[in-house]
């Protein structure tokens, strides 16, 4: 336990061969339980995950009579059980294997299952490659255990030298994706997004609705969507990020396009949940107006340059009303913007070193 919470740690693993065994084994010991998800790996990854739960020397969980307590799934043949085969527990792993690969989201969401099922207070996701240091862990906890958030990431772009061994390729989009992120979910001091080291409290995975949770690599971006709708607050914590050996199966022409998409979706959503249907905010007015205006803005001046150059018609009157439309509807998006700034200023603090 730590500082009376129950730590619960949810590792997905693909062809994680060579690094996951290390990983398990630099688990902290006040860590009571961990999830190692084998996503349907072709090499050796399952039988390093056991060799490694036998090599495990902490203590096992135990219940108030001093008793070991082994998981117990009780969903009675729903949602976990029907998405992977769980074993039983050696001393403090889990072992879990997906009957199909399900990606790095699916098996992010079938350890956050198994943690509900055991009712634990507190549950880490972090990755099975070594890119994430467990001697940082507590700076996640605290916040939830200090009632200070409901949920906490990690932030590699906060400090230049936390950053500096991110490849080039890494950070830029990791920037994009950082803003469009920010617009989506609400949480505007929040960065660094695609971050997979974090830690939920029961609470908030007892109530974000983590069955619909999106099963691709964005899924963080689309828990963080779900957390603002239902009002939760989040840590930004300051963590260095650790490159070494692995490699990334992340193939980015797919991914841009399917988190772009899951993001513009996911914005609409949380717009129509939390200012529309759950409560009421103009916010929601002023985004809707606003992105009319900018679009008929935008296809008034395409027509404008049409009409001068194909047609010869003037430009001054269609150019500079079009401009102004899409100088009005930005003005629009801009308040839009400020105005959901105010809303979730009080549900995001930020953890620095």
């Amino acid at each position: 336990m730590y500082r009376d919470h129950t730590v619960g740690v949810v590792m997905p693993a693909y062809n994680e061969e060579g690094l996951i065994g290390d990983v398990i084994l630099t688990i902290p010991e006040y860590v009571d339980v961990i999830y190692v998800i084998d996503d349907c790996s072709t090499d050796g990854t399952w039988e390093e995950i056991y060799e490694a739960a036998k090599q495990d020397e902490a203590t096992e969980l135990e219940d108030q009579q001093g008793k070991t307590s082994k998981t117990v799934f009780a969903d009675g043949g729903g949602l976990l059980s029907n998405r992977a085969e769980v074993y039983d527990q050696i001393e403090r792993v889990v072992p879990i294997q997906h009957r199909e690969n399900m990606g790095a989201g699916g098996a992010i969401k079938t350890g956050y299952l198994a943690a509900l099922e055991d009712k634990i207070d507190i549950t880490v996701t972090m990755d099975g490659d070594g890119q994430m240091d467990p001697d940082y862990m507590p700076r996640l906890l605290d916040p939830i255990v200090e009632d200070e958030a409901d949920y906490a990431k990690a932030n590699r772009l906060l400090y230049r030298e936390f950053r500096e061994d991110m490849p080039i390729f890494r950070f830029l989009g990791n920037s994009i994706l950082t803003f469009l992120t920010k617009v989506a979910s609400g949480y505007w001091k929040t960065m660094d997004p695609q971050n997979g080291y974090t830690a939920i409290s029961n609470y908030a995975l007892e109530n974000v609705g983590i069955e619909m949770m999106y099963e691709y690599y964005g899924y963080c971006n689309d828990l963080l969507v779900k957390l603002n709708a239902k009002g939760m607050r989040v840590a930004d914590v300051a963590v260095p990020a650790i490159y070494g050996d692995e490699e990334s199966s992340i193939d980015y022409t797919t991914y841009i396009r399917k988190v772009s998409v899951m993001l513009l979706q996911n914005f609409l959503w949380r717009l129509k949940v939390k200012y529309l249907v759950l409560d009421f905010h103009p916010l929601a007015l002023f985004y809707v107006f606003g992105a009319l205006m900018t679009t008929l803005g935008m296809m008034g001046l395409g027509w404008s340059l049409y009409a001068k150059f194909m047609l010869g018609n003037s430009l001054f009157v269609r150019g500079s009303t079009s401009i102004l439309v899409f100088s009005i509807g930005s003005m629009f998006m801009m308040f839009a913007m400020l105005f959901d700034m105010q809303v979730n200023e009080s549900k995001e603090i930020q953890v620095r070193a």
